[in-house]
């Protein structure tokens, strides 16, 4: 497992040729694709992956750079309409809302970022599916089951998500990066 961690620190040095094979593949697959099992195996187990029924791996690509949104009709000066905006939320939480609108039946347990080149981010997201029989009596898992954890990716409850709220863990609660308010 560590050496899977160090190789996936600098992955373009230490894959050489295979990591230009790999992009050259995810560009041509679609946007959200369905996977076997994970392609960093350390990483999705330390978010909580389990090599069992239940679990679904997929690979989301997202779009980088700003949104740029439609020009104004009208001889009107546009000075405030501004055509690019920022997402607003970061890649990672839109790969997960990706993928949790793609299987409504599943909630995102995590999410880790995999490869990105000039235009494209590729993330992997772990997707729990609640209502299976081996995750409902898996002690660590069957929290998910309960009906406050629907739509994780939406209300910003996943980890990426609450860094996008500006929250982050430290000890037992979740405070404000940005001090009190």
């Amino acid at each position: 497992m560590k050496q899977l961690a160090q190789i996936w620190k600098r992955p373009k040095e230490s894959l050489g040729s295979l990591w230009k094979k790999k992009l050259v593949e995810y560009r041509k697959d679609l946007v959200i694709t369905k996977l076997e099992k994970p392609t960093r195996i350390d990483r999705a187990r330390s978010l909580g992956y389990k090599a069992k029924q239940g679990f679904i791996v997929v690979r989301v690509r997202v779009g980088k750079g700003t949104r740029k949104s439609p020009k104004p009709a009208g001889g009107r000066r546009p000075k405030t309409s501004g055509r690019f905006h920022p997402p607003g939320k970061s890649l990672q939480v839109i790969a997960e809302q990706k993928a949790s609108r793609k299987y409504p039946n599943l909630e995102v347990l995590n999410s880790y970022p995999v490869v990105e080149d000039g235009q494209y981010k590729w993330f992997e997201c772990i997707l729990v599916d609640p209502t299976h029989p081996v995750i409902m009596k898996d002690k660590d898992l069957k929290w998910i089951f309960e009906s406050q954890h629907k739509g994780r990716a939406f209300r910003g409850r996943t980890s990426a998500g609450k860094k996008s709220r500006g929250l982050y863990h430290r000890g037992k609660g979740a405070e404000k990066v940005r001090g009190k308010r």
